[in-house]
């Protein structure tokens, strides 16, 4: 106990014990354990220093935060007198009490009082609580014959992830993380020191050398190593945060974005112009995040949420061969930053954005093909909470807003992708086909507007309504791209590249705060930044007012500076002051 960080007394009684956790101060997390108790110090790691869950037990030994302290203390204060006489403890439930210890005990009667306890799965691990000199031989007996340590290394790798991590990265990648554990860094760190070195990576690409090319591809692969590491540190140390989810998350996309730029800053050294694809890449991998997101959103806790297409799927990974073929289909990070590293060593940049186009394109029609044959044949009922989510993702600004709330409505199973699909359908084929500047542009930005609008004014409960969020992404992001690539403005693209990075920052960021249980961000964001509809406007004036002229460079950069400055701060100050629950990303597939 003491070697997980807690103080060691001994009460001699439930009263005795309800005194001295009173002792302790309100804000520090306390556990009871029986003193009979045999198990694996994991065992009690996980059950007692777990920083997600208010309150958690294993058998005989229970723990509480700060938050669940009053429940403690009130199942404490009900159920001395019950303990005392070997009788059950929580009234009215219907739980089995497997664990008639004191902590046990108290852990069905918090539950009871609604207060979850969470139990972790301790799989071979032994924590047990002997009654006899049997039972007690028989605990030690498998104390001995598991390896606490080898568990631990095991656990800290994910149950599910791709094939080049599973097989390249995590055999070692694990005595990484242990090595950083014993030595006292912090998941943190180390997700810090992996953005420095892809920073350092993509410096290298944008020298534009071989020799710089080869350099940005292995300190690429050693960013991701570090990438797999902290996250295998915090699940080996139990080092969860807030704070630590979201850099995680966020700097994912930095890395990659930062590398993007790396690469096109190289290649027009030596004379190629690869802006176009550097955007063309980020845009895609953008848009194949936000269907993620918003089918998982919309489906994680629909009703009666099967179709034979997911039991076809269910059977296929039966199959050990199939699972890793389908892995590796949808081009997970580790392929794909793999597939870069390689790449950029031993080609040219513009081979490296062909590449993960052609590779990327393909994995988002895959899965994109498979989510709509389950959306088409399953009969599922969408939540509130679902679509409340699936609202926020799709980032309606004050037009789209106006719109829903005093503009047309269509009824139909259908009429919310149809007509987010036609108004974006329309602003990217003007982006394409009408001349650059033209007043033609600005009227199909409020055409794609009016349809926003339209669109998301019913609740989003369709079964192909988590299209909605996506739509609009490629709507927005893919008008910025071309009329940037169209311009002929010197600077147009990178500055655009830019202004895209900016605003999926703040779009991964509401992914991640919904993903937290913390909501959307606040609307009074969304407002000061345009909303999706409001920002594709400003762009289509912009290229309509400086028609051909270096301005659009300076207009563009001004945008994405503005963009970036307040969904920075506002993201900043959220997590780093924000009450939301200790989570670990566990990732993706994409």
């Amino acid at each position: 106990m003491r070697s997980l960080g807690f103080d060691v007394q001994v009460a001699a009684d439930v009263t005795q014990a309800a005194r001295l956790l009173a002792e302790v101060p309100a804000d520090r997390r306390v556990a009871l354990v029986d003193p009979r108790f045999v198990g694996h110090v994991h065992a009690l790691r996980l059950g007692l220093t777990d920083p997600r869950f208010p309150a958690a037990t294993v058998p005989g030994a229970l723990t509480a935060q700060s938050e669940a302290r009053p429940a403690l203390v009130r199942a404490l204060s009900t159920t001395a007198t019950a303990v005392g006489a070997g009788v059950p403890t929580a009234v009215g439930t219907t739980a089995t009490v497997t664990d008639r210890t004191v902590p046990g005990r108290l852990a069905v009667t918090m539950d009871a009082e609604g207060t979850p306890v969470q139990r972790p799965e301790l799989g071979s691990l032994v924590a047990a609580v002997p009654v006899d000199e049997y039972s007690r031989a028989t605990a030690h007996s498998d104390l001995a014959a598991v390896d606490d340590e080898a568990v631990r290394l095991r656990s800290a790798v994910k149950a599910h992830d791709g094939f080049f991590t599973t097989f390249f990265i995590s055999p070692y990648s694990r005595y990484i993380a242990r090595w950083c554990a014993r030595r006292g860094l912090t998941p943190n760190q180390v997700t810090t020191a992996s953005l420095l070195t892809a920073l350092v990576a993509a410096g290298s690409a944008a020298t534009g050398t071989r020799g710089g090319y080869i350099a940005a591809g292995l300190l690429l692969l050693l960013s991701f190593v570090l990438d797999c590491t902290d996250g295998q540190l915090a699940r080996y140390s139990l080092q969860y945060s807030t704070m630590g989810a979201w850099l995680d998350a966020t700097f994912d996309r930095a890395k990659e974005y930062a590398y993007y730029a790396g690469l096109a800053l190289g290649a027009a050294r030596g004379g190629d112009d690869v802006w176009a694809l550097a955007l063309g890449a980020m845009v895609l991998q953008a848009c194949r995040h936000v269907i993620d997101f918003s089918f998982n959103e919309a489906n994680h806790d629909a009703v009666a949420n099967s179709s034979p297409t997911a039991a076809l799927s269910d059977r296929l990974d039966s199959v050990g061969w199939t699972v890793w073929l389908r892995r590796m289909i949808v081009l997970p990070i580790g392929e794909r930053w793999a597939l870069i590293a390689v790449l950029t060593a031993v080609t040219t940049p513009r081979i490296v954005f062909y590449a993960l186009l052609i590779g990327c394109g393909f994995a988002a029609c895959y899965t994109t093909a498979g989510r709509l044959l389950r959306s088409l044949t399953r009969r599922a009922e969408r939540t509130d909470r679902a679509a409340r989510a699936l609202a926020d993702l799709t980032d309606s600004g004050p037009l789209a807003q106006i719109v829903a709330a005093w503009g047309p409505r269509i009824g139909g199973a259908w009429s919310a992708p149809v007509i987010a699909l036609v108004g974006a359908g329309a602003l990217i084929a003007a982006a394409l086909q009408q001349p650059f500047g033209s007043k033609q542009m600005i009227f199909a930005a409020v055409f794609y507007a009016i349809c926003s609008g339209m669109a998301v004014a019913h609740p989003l409960k369709g079964a192909l309504d988590w299209l909605v969020p996506p739509i609009f992404r490629a709507a927005e992001y893919c008008t910025i791209l071309v009329l940037a690539a169209r311009s002929d403005v010197p600077g147009a693209l990178p500055a655009a590249f830019g202004l895209v990075s900016a605003v999926a920052y703040h779009h991964y960021d509401t992914v991640y705060r919904i993903r937290g249980g913390t909501g959307a961000p606040p609307q009074w964001l969304v407002r000061t930044i345009g909303g999706h509809e409001g920002r594709t406007l400003v762009v289509a004036v912009l290229a309509a007012v400086f028609t051909r002229h270096s301005a659009f460079t300076v207009a563009l950069t001004a945008l994405a500076a503005a963009v970036a400055l307040v969904v920075l701060v506002e993201s900043i100050r959220f997590w780093v002051s924000s009450g939301a629950p200790a989570v670990h990303d566990e990732g993706e597939p994409a």
